[in-house]
């Protein structure tokens, strides 16, 4: 296993605490240094994910994980060095611990794939997944109300809680989680196991500028639209609207299974736009069309790059 803490915290803790269940540890950038000379410590950085791949390219190692500056995120890089988004990790293993606990109750947060919800494993294992507002205190609250076996963030914090864990994002834990996922699937590689998940077709997030103090009004604006669209029996990107989900602006899913999200950045004047298609990824780009076009309905918003 490729350890990469990009020199910060997990450093100190991660390489040996892996090493301690029995994984054959090849250390990248571990030593502590608050300069960060390599990359910075983030596993959503592809400088980062590119050091990663290349690290276990060149030692055969079965995976890579990397850790972000405080060591509550990880990221992780398959044996085949292909970059596994949170999300699809996220599925991975609720595939793996549902066969174990029974019913089992997870959350994601809506920036997450669509899989939580129809991955026929997760649906056979009695799994449920609740979609809930995208933010680290969010998402660990929302896991510990559902007493929920794990909670998933697509930036990479997962909650788990007992018996598995203590509710809080620890990365380290992460690792050891994905270390076991793999003893208990010997004769698969974490390819292997990336390649049985269904194929969908995502990008990463975009998003336009909106000044913060109209950012909240415009996306509420774009959702009673969409409500109306639903009520109404209007088509949304060529096809009726089977669900719209509320609690962080609206992920509107359409008929076919491919869904689009759109709401207000919690931290920047920015709306943000992710979708996702079980189809094709020019049913994804006919997603993020409409939403598109309902937010230019609203001057103060730009354009989505």
């Amino acid at each position: 296993t490729v350890v990469a803490c990009g020199n910060g915290t997990a450093g100190a803790f991660a390489p040996d605490a892996l090493a301690r269940i029995g994984a054959e540890v090849i250390p990248m950038d571990c030593d502590l240094d608050n300069t960060f000379p390599a990359y910075k410590p983030n596993p959503e950085d592809m400088k980062m994910l590119h050091a990663m791949r290349d690290a276990v390219l060149e030692h055969g190692a079965d995976l890579a994980v990397g850790f972000d500056g405080d060591g509550d995120r990880c990221g992780i890089v398959d044996n085949e060095g292909e970059e596994i988004f949170a999300d699809k990790v996220g599925v991975m293993l609720a595939r793996d611990l549902s066969a174990q606990y029974e019913n089992a109750q997870f959350v994601a947060d809506v920036k997450s794939t669509g899989l939580f919800a129809t991955d026929p494993v997760l649906l056979a294992n009695g799994a449920k997944t609740d979609y809930y507002k995208t933010g680290h205190s969010y998402i660990k609250r929302r896991s510990k109300e559902l007493n929920a076996l794990v909670g998933f963030e697509k930036s990479g914090h997962f909650f788990f809680n007992q018996p598995i864990g203590r509710g809080y994002d620890d990365a380290i834990l992460t690792a050891i989680m994905i270390c076991e996922m793999l003893d208990q699937n010997p004769e698969r590689s974490l390819s292997d196991l990336r390649k049985t998940l269904p194929v969908t077709f995502d990008g990463h997030p975009l998003s336009a500028y909106c000044p913060d103090e109209h950012k909240y009004g415009a996306v509420e604006k774009i959702v009673s639209g969409l409500l109306d669209l639903k009520k109404n029996r209007l088509r949304f990107a060529g096809q009726f609207i089977h669900e719209i989900n509320t609690i962080n602006g609206a992920r509107v899913t359409t008929e076919d299974g491919s869904w689009g999200l759109i709401r207000a950045s919690s931290n920047e004047p920015k709306i943000v736009v992710v979708a996702e298609s079980p189809v094709s990824s020019s049913r994804r780009n006919e997603i993020i069309s409409a939403l598109s076009m309902l937010m230019m309905d609203h001057g103060e918003i730009g354009a989505l790059s």
